[in-house]
């Protein structure tokens, strides 16, 4: 069993498990995320008062999978994950 991690911008969360669900992938979670990284659009940021930063919220989802199902899963996120 494999471990894949993946940041996925929020509108795009949806259509990637979706994905996922359809090709038999089950074991996931998601959960919401803030991200101080710089954002390809400016109004996809806010500052945070926690972290007195700007913030990108983003969906972490965690999928476990066979080792052998590794490509098929990491395809099917950026497949399906591109904006």
């Amino acid at each position: 069993m494999i471990e894949i991690k993946a940041f996925i911008h929020r509108s795009r969360a949806a259509s990637v498990v979706r994905a996922l669900r359809k090709s038999g992938f089950v074991n996931m979670t998601a959960v919401d995320v803030k991200g101080m990284v710089k954002a390809l659009d400016e109004k996809d940021q806010q500052y945070s008062t926690e972290l007195g930063d700007r913030v990108i919220t983003e969906v972490k989802l965690e999928l476990v999978c066979e080792d052998d199902r590794l490509s098929e899963a990491a395809d099917l996120i950026r497949a399906s994950g591109k904006t």
